[in-house]
């Protein structure tokens, strides 16, 4: 098989926000977060992803601001480099070449142009020995940098980030591990060593989790499996020293942070409660609980306005320092995946496992979650050993107006507790309601479940198998709305259902008995064919679509491709593959087949009716792919080349058994995106917030239609001055002088009149006023022009002034409506 290169694996989303702790800059409005083979830069008030620093080849393992320079941000990765960003543009400036992977990083005001980062032992392979070392970073004006100059702190570290930091003023650092804790002195180049017992007394652990250093007091604060909080003093002198314990947590304490001023001490666990410490008055605290699940990072912004905890959901809370939750930044909720990959067709957002209980929706555009279902609709709780209610089931119908979910619960062996939920969606509350329960459909657990996916069905069907079951939609006498109830049972010679398949126009069922392939005609329920096959039970059935819809496809547990002809009931093809997941793409006859084999995952898309695979990518990522779906394309892509023609109509996702997502894109679709995505960074200086996402295009449309309407009568205003340019696009530290700019801009502010119409309306003004004071002046008769035969018994009135007639012709024009109001009244 070929691989063809115009094609990349890339990550499109879903990857841990979680993994690392995230940075919060000094203004307090930007949130930087690694994910993945990126940095996110999030907006705190918004919650909208405004950049994302690309250029790591490998995970991201930490983030940390530059102590000289507060707009610039470091960032180190796996792939064994440490990059400087100007996080504000989305800029890379410098690349720093390590040549060994790091694991976390740490810096200080004190230490200029040196960093500190864990790697593993030089003199050993295993990954589970690391050292700490420092790395001079060399002031070089080329972008990039070799910076080999490094220098050993302590032999053995730990991995996890939150087991080493800094002291007050980086007199000194702390690093613990296992029941040992370190503390290195720079100015004395010497480290004392604090051990504690594996057990006390009363049986709890005593292994070291997480440390912190107050930032103007000698006092460090360390974390412990059991619970407790533990703060140490005169570690200076390793024969005084001290330790307090604090204990509120049931477990492990996971994070501790003290705030800038050092008045509080925030710590954190497996409870998803915040708990806040005052410092030297232990016994006075503060809580915020339901944070929805446990707590992995607690970061504080250097102003101390926001604090900001990561947890294990992949979810990451910002809190304003009077312990009030301001925004919530969700992304792909990592877990035990039990349901397929799914695409709602009204929302086109991917659903599948998300909260214990719940579905996830999750936007593949903007790689954000959109909200959670509540399946199970009961409280969670967290306890270990403690059997719950899970979603291990779900289908969407066609239109996606009706949602099927299976959820349950094995409290023992022989005790299961099952439950099918119809969920119909409401157009009023924009969400899905329950309308139908049915507690037991099958005497065990449902193998599988799908609904008819026909466009033109006149009837709701949904097919579950343990014994066949057929549930339809059909009106309530008692009740306004439709509710499901059974139709139809079917068997097959005793044997056990495993999977089932719709033919995309409705018209077939394909049910596997274990080794047998039945055909089943849903208008008469009648069993029309069995096919044959090799042995080996079937694990997958997949129908062809469009000019391949004669065909059905299957996999076997003795690792065989397996294609039915339909029309002549035979076997038209096999091969011998271990085929993990198969599936179709339901805009074309496209067919994905992921195979796994020596620990990696290959992926084949072929037709059904041809032999040679249209794409094939051996190692698409390592371990077993079980999940993927086929996301239909906003628009068509144009690809003139074989090898990416099936990329055309959908684009196909996957997840890893890291929980990554997955795709396949071009090497012209990505040049595309990355162009659009610096435009916007130059064009756009302002955070994008969803009410923009929503009204921004149709807004710039109807500006542009008004603007069309009257570019024929009015010449447009001028478009900004280079002033103007320069001090929206120009960074702030770059820009020169203010004096300089002043003249300059306030000149391009001021509109001469140049436009033909506005000085024709004021020709014509004048010339009515003119016109008007001839007339007030031709009524204004003289005594010697009085005509003859009147009678002048009163004299004549003294002709009016210029000024007196344009006042009688102000008072002339104004409203006196109101008057005659009152005077009906």
């Amino acid at each position: 098989m070929v691989e063809h290169g115009d094609i990349r694996v890339v990550h499109r989303g879903g990857s841990k926000i979680n993994f690392r702790e995230p940075v919060i800059t000094n203004d307090s409005r930007f949130l930087l977060v690694p994910s993945g083979e990126c940095v996110k830069v999030f907006s705190t008030s918004t919650e909208e992803c405004v950049h994302d620093l690309r250029g790591h080849t490998d995970l991201v393992t930490g983030v940390l601001l530059r102590p000289s320079n507060h707009l610039q941000v470091y960032s180190c990765s796996a792939d064994g480099t440490v990059r400087l960003w100007d996080f504000t543009d989305g800029i890379l400036i410098k690349t720093f070449v390590i040549g060994y992977p790091i694991y976390s990083m740490y810096a200080s005001a004190d230490h200029e142009g040196i960093i500190f980062i864990v790697t593993p032992l030089q003199s050993d392979k295993r990954s589970e020995l690391f050292q700490l070392v420092a790395v001079q970073l060399p002031q070089s004006g080329e972008q990039l940098v070799e910076a080999r100059e490094l220098s050993g702190v302590l032999s053995d570290v730990s991995s996890n980030p939150a087991a080493i930091t800094f002291g007050q003023g980086g007199e000194y650092i702390a690093s613990a591990k296992g029941l040992q804790l370190e503390v290195y002195f720079f100015k004395k180049q010497k480290s004392y060593r604090f051990s504690l017992k594996e057990d006390n007394k009363k049986g709890g652990k005593n292994t070291f989790t997480c440390v912190a250093c107050h930032p103007k007091d000698d006092c460090i604060a360390t974390g412990h499996e059991d619970g407790k909080i533990r703060l140490w003093r005169n570690f200076n002198h390793k024969k005084e020293y001290t330790y307090s314990t604090l204990h509120w947590h049931h477990s492990a304490v996971s994070s501790l942070r003290f705030t800038p001023e050092g008045t509080n001490l925030l710590s954190g666990g497996v409870e998803s409660v915040l708990v806040q410490w005052r410092y030297n008055q232990e016994s006075q605290r503060d809580f915020l609980p339901r944070l929805g699940a446990a707590i992995t990072h607690i970061t504080i912004s250097p102003d101390g306005a926001l604090f900001c905890t990561s947890h294990s959901d992949n979810k990451i809370t910002i809190i304003q320092s009077c312990v009030k939750v301001s925004a919530v930044i969700q992304g792909l909720v990592k877990g035990n995946v039990q349901t397929d990959l799914m695409l709602d067709p009204r929302s086109k957002a991917l659903v599948l496992n998300g909260k214990p209980g719940h579905l996830q929706f999750y936007s593949l555009q903007r790689d954000k979650l959109l909200y959670n279902l509540d399946i199970v609709q009961q409280e969670y709780i967290h306890e270990l050993g403690l059997q719950q209610f899970e979603v291990v089931k779900a289908a969407f119908s066609a239109s996606g107006k009706w949602l099927a979910t299976v959820e349950e619960r094995k409290q023992k062996i022989a005790e299961l507790e099952l439950n099918l939920k119809l969920w119909e969606y409401d157009e009023q509350t924009q969400s899905f309601v329950l309308n139908t329960t049915i507690s037991a459909p099958h005497e065990a657990q449902i193998t599988a479940m799908c609904f008819c996916q026909a466009p033109d069905s006149q009837t709701t069907m949904l097919v579950s198998t343990r014994n066949l079951f057929l549930w339809i939609l059909q009106d309530n006498l008692y009740n306004e709305s439709p509710s499901w109830s059974c139709n139809f049972v079917g068997a097959y010679r005793g044997l056990l259902p495993e999977c089932c398949s719709f033919s995309a126009d409705g018209s077939l069922l394909a049910v596997s008995f274990q080794e047998v392939v039945t055909v089943w005609s849903p208008a008469s329920w009648e069993l029309l064919t069995t096919l044959s096959q090799p042995p080996g039970a079937i694990r997958d059935l997949c129908f062809g679509r469009l000019s391949c819809s004669k065909y059905l496809l299957g996999t076997t547990a003795n690792n065989l491709l397996c294609c039915w002809n339909l029309l002549t009931c035979s076997l038209e093809w096999s091969t011998c593959m271990e085929t993990s997941l198969l599936l179709a793409d339901p805009l074309s006859e496209n067919m994905a087949a992921f195979c796994y084999q020596a620990g990696f995952t290959d992926l084949f898309v072929f037709k059904p009716s041809e032999p040679r695979p249209l794409f094939s990518h051996k190692a698409v990522c390592s371990g077993k792919v079980t999940r993927a779906v086929f996301a239909p394309r906003d628009e068509m892509l144009e690809s003139c080349e074989e090898s990416s023609q099936w990329l055309n109509h959908s684009q196909l996702y996957f997840l890893t058994q890291n929980m990554d997502l997955v795709t396949f894109t071009t090497k012209a679709e990505e040049d595309k995106l990355m162009a659009f995505s610096k435009q916007l960074v130059i064009d756009d200086s302002i955070t994008k917030t969803p009410f923009h996402l929503l009204l921004g295009k149709h807004r710039q449309q109807q500006n542009q239609d008004v603007a069309s309407s009257l570019s024929a009568d009015r010449t447009p205003l001028p478009q900004g001055s280079v002033a103007i340019k320069e001090l929206l696009q120009t960074p702030a530290h770059v820009l020169p002088s203010t004096s300089f700019l002043c003249s300059m801009f306030v000149q391009s502010l001021l509109i001469s009149i140049t436009d033909s119409r506005s000085v024709q309306e004021e020709m014509e003004s004048e010339k009515e006023e003119e016109d008007s004071d001839e007339e007030m002046e031709t009524r204004t008769l003289r005594p010697e022009q009085a005509p003859v035969g009147s009678q002048a018994t009163e004299p004549a009135a003294a002709p009016l002034t210029k000024a007196q007639v344009r006042e009688l012709r102000r008072v002339k024009k104004l409203d006196h409506s109101w008057f005659s109001g009152l005077l009906d009244s």
